[in-house]
């Protein structure tokens, strides 16, 4: 297979915030490293969207601003309006804006359109759809269901809106982190707050920077004072202003990314979105806001998680109590920052591309010098629970071992890689008649994304044997699934066969 094309339809505006863009560029350039093609739709709505995309060096289409006559919107989705336009129409123009570009997936990141969305691009493109949502508030139907955001159980949170069949990726295990944060500092924990950074969205249409500044003055807060925002921050002039009279306070605009911004100081105050999750790998104690609907269930959860600490009141004297609280209780600070570093391992944007491009995935024969990911993959405890074997692997065994594998004609061993690396091993044990005995485990960090099914599959096309076995624990469910929907029947507990067609066979 070639190269697997995905595409992107993302908006930014006054309403909408800078957000779904920022998120979406990080998903981009994890796709674009491991080799996928990445095309942008984007329609003007007010702030610029596309030179922050055109900045990161990606293709990209402009659809045309809203028409100057009114529309109506969508009385099914809540946040129809902030498209500007119908869903028709926007579908119409994203189609158009695809149509030389044959994409194998569309990602859509937004609230404002939902099912009829989906179906009219997938019937015009031929394609797969992934969303990217945390509010689970309108019918979808999508393929994937990207929703990085921390809840119970995401099934759950969309089972009344989202086919049961969909793949849904869900919790800051996927957190979209820009590749900035790949080799970031870590925030030094300090008992004392000698510093505090600002950034409560790019827009922050509620103006809730001016008030967390009016509670630091309230509790007479010394320390230096950082403030991010972006050209198309709503009060921009205003902040400006205030910030320029204000003490040892500085004003940045339009960082890449924020990532030494969030390391250098030791208390931030955000908004619960999409940056919680970069704040959380950095590692730095947070006080959050609901700044947008979307972050209303989250930040009490993180709070109640003991990853950040919430705000729910955004009046000037409401926070000045909790900053003052905050400010002066180190071991809460301290256990904050432990928490929130727990809870995002920054490979979130890579997990996501690699699930969008796991239909690339190719085996190719195993070498010795593969040994240290089989070695580490195998021996990691989540393996093990669900091996037959489960005893601890000792180095010179295992390279014992590999070595009398490749080296016997009876068995073949496979590496699988997808996006450019390494994601899993299979291997085939032949007896008599073309029958084979198939093993495969997958790197553990890559649980959840689809790529078991390619692995098994691609590494049948190349063994090619007649009749396939598996044994399976009989606990363990998602192997059971994963051999089912692979054609694989049931003979016995824990015993699974499969009859495949020979190559030359034509099938049908």
């Amino acid at each position: 297979m070639g190269q697997i094309r995905v595409a992107i339809r993302v908006d930014a505006s006054v309403q909408i915030g800078t957000g779904h863009v920022r998120r979406s560029l990080a998903l981009a350039q994890a796709l674009r490293s491991a080799g996928g093609e990445v095309r942008f739709v984007t329609r003007a709505l007010g702030v610029d969207s596309a030179g922050m995309i055109a900045g990161e060096g990606f293709e990209l289409a402009v659809l045309p601003g809203p028409p100057a006559s009114d529309f109506a919107p969508d009385p099914e989705i809540p946040h129809s309006e902030w498209a500007q336009v119908g869903w028709a129409r926007d579908v119409a123009e994203t189609v158009a804006a695809l149509a030389d570009y044959a994409p194998d997936w569309v990602v859509l990141d937004s609230y404002a359109f939902d099912a009829k969305w989906h179906a009219g691009v997938r019937a015009s493109l031929d394609c797969k759809l992934a969303h990217i949502d945390d509010l689970a508030d309108r019918k979808l139907a999508c393929d994937l269901l990207i929703d990085h955001t921390f809840a119970h159980d995401h099934r759950v949170k969309y089972a009344d809106v989202l086919s049961p069949h969909a793949r849904v990726l869900g919790g800051p295990r996927y957190a979209l982190l820009g590749p900035a944060y790949a080799g970031a500092e870590r925030y030094a924990f300090s008992a004392e707050v000698r510093s505090i950074g600002i950034f409560l969205g790019g827009v922050d249409a509620g103006g809730h920077t001016l008030a967390v500044l009016d509670a630091l003055d309230a509790i007479g807060f010394s320390g230096a004072v950082e403030v991010v925002a972006t050209s198309a921050h709503s009060h921009l002039g205003v902040l400006r202003d205030r910030i320029a009279r204000r003490a040892d306070t500085a004003l940045l605009l339009d960082l890449p990314d924020l990532a030494a911004f969030f390391a250098r100081h030791d208390l931030q105050v955000g908004a619960g979105g999409g940056a919680s999750w970069e704040r959380c790998f950095i590692g730095v104690p947070a006080l959050l806001m609901v700044v947008a609907l979307n972050q209303r269930s989250v930040a009490p959860l993180l709070e109640e998680a003991g990853v950040a600490a919430f705000a729910p009141d955004p009046a000037p004297g409401a926070l000045a109590e909790q900053l003052a609280r905050l400010i002066a209780d180190a071991p809460r600070r301290a256990g904050l920052a432990a928490k929130s570093r727990e809870l995002v391992d920054g490979l979130g944007a890579r997990r996501v591309a690699l699930a969008l491009l796991a239909q690339g995935l190719t085996v190719r024969r195993a070498r010795l010098d593969d040994a240290r990911i089989m070695f580490d993959w195998r021996g990691d405890p989540a393996i093990r629970a669900v091996s037959r074997g489960s005893d601890p692997l000792v180095w010179g065994d295992h390279i014992a071992w590999l070595g009398a594998v490749l080296e016997d004609p009876a068995r073949k061993l496979f590496v699988g890689e997808a996006g450019g690396r390494a994601v899993g091993v299979i291997r085939f044990d032949f007896s008599v008649g073309g029958r084979a005995e198939v093993s495969l485990y997958l790197d553990p960090a890559l649980h959840g994304l689809g790529l078991g099914t390619h692995l098994l599959l691609a590494g049948e096309a190349a063994a090619d044997p007649a009749i396939v076995d598996a044994t399976v624990l009989e606990d363990n469910r998602a192997s059971q699934a994963l051999f089912e929907s692979c054609g694989y029947v049931s003979t016995g507990p824990g015993t699974w066969e499969k009859h495949r067609l020979p190559r030359h066979r034509t099938r049908r």
